[in-house]
């Protein structure tokens, strides 16, 4: 998502660099070029020439310090007008005090929000919440037991509804069912719509009325860039909506959706959709997406996501293997594969970095070959037994065949994995004899633009 208007922006960063001082023949020059980027980028063209305008008075006339570049002075304040046309902060889940608090989901056919209620779900449950899932989509052959299906993959309950019940008394009795059985939130899943016909519009107006939600939770595929937001402004019209959940935001979308959604229907973006996995939900922070978009990553987000899913003993454990330079084997080495693998994988953690780092990473490493790769190494880990990982110095010729056969790899791969292995040990042992330096000083030899 964004690449392209990513490397407009840098580019245009690039060029003003030089100047001493902005003026409005340079200012106007650069947002020729913003304003082209941001339209390719399928963004409202009323949420572009607000942006273009208020970039404007903010940067013409402007002072560049002797200690700040133009190029970095430019950068601060796109970044700071694209915080603010998507937010400017995070918009967090009204959760009523007093249980049970109804999330209503509204949504087209096909974006996503089934899927989306269940992530949801996911998400609450992480926060000591206790979720009821309720599906009132009696329209869409097997809607009700998809829902029932994820509930089940995450352990969170679902309301026992049929394609035989009204939405109005699916709705009545999950919430009478709710408080009797103390449920902190309901997630009310309703019928999609292939387009905005009234009589189903109808339906959802009286089911928010009888519902009375904490929240209106609108879920729109990214992929359909404005028309995104003029179907959430519909939508808007009729139920008041009280935030916005993007979905497929990991696929080709252009990013117009989340840059206008915001400013056109004046409702917060809540939560991106990041990949088709259950964990595949973040809440919208507007300043990290305008970071990432400006190519300086998220790196808040990368501490977070280490934070949530790195196994702290087990990480402790490695700190005093590398600390002491022993008994790191092949177990552990898996076991950094697993950790990369719960924060998304090759392709996620590559997405947070900085557009410098990304670009180098990018020319070692395809995030979709490296994702397959770590699916690899640990098949070929768990092949072995609990000898060879302990002392990776037993596998010879007969065994690599063996790891080869039953991990579905070549004895090629196997060879490869191990050598791997052994440059990381040798690395632990460097830095357990307080080598760093010297291992700097020898990287500085390879790449003369390092000090």
């Amino acid at each position: 998502m964004l690449e392209n208007l990513t490397d407009k922006l840098q580019s245009v960063v690039r060029k003003i660099s030089g100047q001493a001082r902005f003026t409005e023949d340079n200012i106007s020059d650069a947002m020729r070029e913003v304003r082209i980027a941001l339209i390719e980028a399928d963004v409202a063209i009323p949420v572009v020439k607000f942006f273009i305008d208020e970039v404007k008075a903010k940067a013409i006339g402007t002072d560049v310090l002797k200690s700040v570049s133009p190029g970095d002075a430019i950068v601060k304040i796109v970044q700071d007008e694209l915080t603010n046309l998507m937010g400017p902060e995070n918009a967090p889940l009204n959760i009523a005090k007093k249980p049970p608090s109804i999330l209503l989901m509204a949504g087209l056919q096909g974006s996503g929000k089934t899927t989306t209620s269940a992530k949801l779900a996911r998400l609450l449950k992480e926060q000591k919440k206790k979720v009821l899932l309720v599906s009132a989509d009696v329209y869409r052959p097997a809607a009700i037991e998809q829902l029932k299906t994820l509930a089940k993959s995450i352990d969170v309950d679902c309301f026992d509804s049929s394609p035989q019940d009204k939405p109005l008394a699916i709705a009545k009795a999950s919430v009478e069912f709710s408080k009797k059985h103390f449920y902190d939130v309901i997630i009310f899943d309703t019928a999609g719509r292939t387009s905005i016909d009234e009589a189903m519009m109808d339906e959802i107006r009286k089911l928010h009325k009888q519902l009375d939600p904490a929240e209106t939770l609108f879920v729109v595929d990214s992929m359909q860039g404005q028309d995104a937001v003029n179907t959430a402004q519909a939508f808007n019209e009729a139920l008041e909506l009280t935030g916005i959940i993007l979905t497929k935001v990991d696929g080709d979308s252009r990013g117009g959706a989340a840059l206008s959604a915001k400013h056109v229907i004046g409702k917060p973006i809540k939560f991106v959709g990041v990949s088709e996995k259950i964990n595949g939900i973040e809440p919208f922070y507007p300043d990290r997406l305008a970071s990432r978009i400006l190519g300086m990553g998220d790196i808040v987000g990368l501490v977070e996501e280490a934070q949530k899913n790195v196994d702290q003993k087990e990480a402790l454990k490695l700190a005093e293997k590398v600390k002491s330079g022993k008994n790191f084997d092949l177990e552990d080495f898996k076991n950094q594969i697993t950790q990369m693998k719960k924060m998304g994988g090759v392709g996620a953690l590559m997405e947070k970095m900085p557009a410098q780092l990304m670009g180098q990473a990018q020319q070692k490493i395809n995030p979709e070959d490296g994702d397959k790769s770590l699916v690899q190494i640990e098949a070929i880990i768990n092949s072995m037994t609990p000898l060879e990982r302990r002392d990776p110095d037993l596998i010879k010729a007969k065994r690599k065949q063996r790891i080869a056969n039953g991990s579905g790899t070549q004895v090629q791969d196997i060879n490869r994995l191990l050598t791997q292995y052994e440059q990381m040990r040798k690395m632990m042992k460097l830095f357990s004899k307080g080598g760093l330096s010297k291992m700097m000083r020898g990287l500085a030899g390879k790449f003369p633009g390092m000090r």
